[in-house]
């Protein structure tokens, strides 16, 4: 049974919808002012919210501007009720996020119309998150155990070798073999942390509570962290001199955490997909919109289809390329800057084979 909140100050026009609506079977709770009306929205959480634009405490609009900067009711359809529905009014309210917009007088068919087209509309975006959330389960059934099993299998390999040898083994080979178990160990470690932290990620975007909180979270000089990740990249792949920093500084919003992840993901796909010799080009500044952190590489270029599918576990030609990893890099990236209001970007291709993967966060 849906739940209805119905925001009116005109007793008999509340009650007169009311009564439409219980006869339909559904919930419905209400109030006679819109500052009541938003405070009974964050109580009840309903599943849609009818609301008059003139109304004493908080207008409609007043209402609507709180309903969508709440992340507790962000997504709630909300219906605009009004006798003054010029096109100058329905523009400021579809703007403002409305979603549909009903003219007094009204019918009974136009108000169960209106409403019946706005629950639909919210049911399928509920069918396809969850597809989204079956498919990401497939994947992850499907890619994980291949993929930790591979480093898991070098760790065990070379871990024999020093169980076996010990006594013959030479010192060279020794290190040789202790440097191959460290990094075999550490791929390993990085898979198991990207998972985790991934399905952190998705669960967090459900609750908003904890998503309201995220998003106060900033960060003061980005700029050295940064630099530091990229020279550390740097010497990881021995090509400190492919990299080039042209970093300004911005405090930004998102948790120190976050923004270290996102951009050693990033970056580590710029070395990773590009060969020795050729630049990786880390750059930060402070734009009209917020301050953007770009890293360009001239390794293999991304189809548009490609960019446009980039999703959990998902790694592109992997019957071409040889690629280690759950294919996380991106999509944490991705998915961590969306939380925190930010957006990344993708531009790929051309006659260089150029990538730059693009972060705008908000300061």
């Amino acid at each position: 049974m849906s739940r209805i909140l119905v925001i009116e100050d005109e007793l008999s026009v509340r009650e007169n919808i009311l009564a439409r609506l219980e006869a339909e079977g559904f919930d419905t709770i209400d109030a006679e002012n819109g500052l009541k009306g938003y405070q009974m929205a964050l109580a009840h959480k309903p599943d849609l919210i009818i609301c008059d634009v003139m109304m004493p405490e908080m207008d409609g609009y007043g209402v609507l501007t709180m309903v969508r900067q709440n992340p507790l009711t962000a997504s709630t359809p909300f219906i605009f009720l009004t006798a003054k529905a010029d096109k100058l009014d329905v523009r400021q309210g579809m703007e403002m996020g409305a979603d549909d917009y009903i003219s007094k007088p009204f019918t009974r068919t136009e108000l169960l119309g209106a409403i019946a087209a706005r629950l639909q509309k919210q049911a399928f975006v509920a069918q396809q998150s969850e597809k989204k959330l079956a498919e990401l389960r497939r994947s992850i059934t499907d890619a994980l155990p291949q993929e930790l099993l591979l480093p898991l299998s070098e760790v065990l390999a070379f871990s024999k070798v020093l169980v076996e040898s010990y006594d013959t083994i030479k010192p060279q080979e020794l290190l040789e073999t202790a440097q191959n178990l460290h990094n075999s160990s550490q791929r390993l470690q990085r898979m198991i942390e990207n998972f985790i932290m991934y399905a952190q990620i998705e669960l967090l975007a459900t609750n908003p509570e904890e998503l309201q909180a995220l998003r106060s979270c900033q960060t003061l000089n980005p700029s050295d962290i940064i630099f530091a990740i990229a020279i550390q990249k740097a010497k990881q792949y021995q090509r400190e001199a492919d990299l080039i920093l042209q970093v300004a500084n911005s405090n930004v919003k998102i948790a120190k955490r976050d923004l270290k992840k996102a951009i050693e993901e990033i970056i580590d796909n710029a070395f990773k997909f590009s060969e020795a010799g050729t630049s990786v080009h880390v750059k930060a500044a402070t734009e009209k919109d917020g301050f953007k952190i770009s890293i360009t590489n001239y390794g293999r270029a991304m189809s548009n289809e490609q960019i446009a599918s980039i999703g959990g576990y998902m790694q592109f030609e992997r019957k071409f390329y040889e690629q280690q990893g759950l294919g996380l890099g991106l999509i944490l990236a991705k998915r961590i800057t969306e939380l925190h209001g930010g957006k990344l970007f993708i531009e790929s291709g051309g006659t260089e084979l150029k990538t730059t993967v693009s972060v705008l966060l908000q300061r």
